[in-house]
Order: structure tokens, then C-alpha cells, then sequence
């Protein structure tokens, strides 16, 4: 008998599904169910930009800045994401010698949104502000964001230290990877580096 004919076969004494037509069912809405749930989980909001930036700076948030992303600085940026970045113009923080950057990237399909702030031209430190992928999500525990403590660019625009991935998570640790250099760049940047070189 196939799966279709036990789905719609039923008891002839009493007019009710059969045993099989109930399991499939279940199964079914079990299937369903997961589904739904895993979705649900694709955006996860860990912290708000507005609660991310009053930690960084003490409550006190200053107003926000523009940094064009034209020139040499485009060209950077682009060189360290690996493709064009999507804007003109991202927006940030500073007081003094700190900065905060929201930024977003892709990890294996959809945007990660991490907030990070440089301190004197190192990383302070990195969260996951809002996670959208399905997998990767161990990228926002401190075992892995710790890494980026003190990290600073070197004069290839890359960290000048050895951030260790996740297995399974390789695409989002490269991601926040990425945002972590872009930020540095940036900050370099905005501060009167130039080309942030």
C-alpha cells in the first residue's frame, strides 16, 4: 500500500483515519512545527543599537557622526570585506578617542549586525547585536568575541593577532572578523588616518 493510499485510507467500521493516517499527521505537523521554530530562531535581537551604545559610552551617547565612503576609504573598505560596501555614508559615535560603529555583514546568507568600539585605535570590545542566520549564532558568547580585545590593524589592514573560528560557525566568525578590521579602518579613518593605511 502506498503513502497516500494509508493517508487517506480509514477505518471502514467507524469512518476515522486509520492508525497510519494519524502517524503521517503527526509527523507532518511535527516537520511543520520545527520548521516554524527554526525560523523563528533566523532573527535573533541580543541587544538594541540604542542599549549597545549607552554602554560604550557611559550613558552619555555623543551625536552621531557620518563617515563618507568614498576614494581611498571605499577602496579599503572594500578591501577588507572583499566586496563593494552597500553604503555611501555609515554613521557613528565618538567622544574623544573612542568610537562605536554598527555595522552590518553577511555571514553565510543574511546580515549579522555587530556593534564594536575602538578605544585609542584598539577593539574595546565586539557584541552581536542582532543574529539572522540559522547557524553560527556561538559567534556573540565571549569565548569567541573576547578574541577581538585589544586587537589593532597592522599595516595590511589585518589584525595583529590570529582570531581562532568555530567549527561549524566559520562563515559568521569570518563575518564579525571582517566588521572587527572594518571598524578599526574606519576608526582610523575618521580620526584623520587618511586612508586609514
Amino acid at each position: 500500500m502506498s503513502i497516500s493510499a494509508l493517508a487517506t485510507s480509514s477505518d471502514a467500521r467507524n469512518g476515522r483515519p486509520s492508525a497510519a493516517a494519524v502517524r503521517i499527521g503527526f509527523v507532518t505537523a511535527l516537520v511543520v512545527a520545527v520548521a516554524a521554530a527554526g525560523a523563528a530562531r533566523a532573527e535573533q535581537v541580543y541587544q538594541q543599537p540604542a542599549a549597545f551604545l549607552a554602554d560604550a559610552f557611559g550613558g552619555d551617547v555623543p551625536k552621531p557622526r557620518k563617515l563618507w565612503l568614498a576614494g581611498a576609504t571605499r577602496d579599503g573598505a572594500a578591501a577588507i570585506l572583499g566586496h563593494e560596501p552597500d553604503a555611501l555614508r555609515i554613521r557613528y559615535w565618538a567622544h574623544g578617542d573612542r568610537s562605536a560603529w554598527i555595522l552590518d555583514e553577511i555571514g553565510k546568507v543574511k546580515p549579522i549586525t555587530a556593534g564594536i568600539v575602538i578605544d585609542e585605535g584598539a577593539i574595546e570590545h565586539v557584541r552581536v547585536l542582532v543574529f539572522r542566520e540559522t547557524r553560527g549564532w556561538e559567534v556573540r558568547q565571549p569565548f569567541f568575541t573576547d578574541q577581538f580585545r585589544g586587537a589593532r590593524l597592522d599595516g595590511a589592514r589585518h589584525l595583529d593577532r590570529v582570531i581562532d573560528g568555530i567549527s561549524g560557525a566559520t562563515l559568521s566568525a569570518d563575518a564579525l572578523t571582517r566588521l572587527a578590521r572594518l571598524a578599526l579602518f574606519l576608526d582610523r579613518c575618521a580620526s584623520g588616518g587618511g586612508d586609514g593605511s
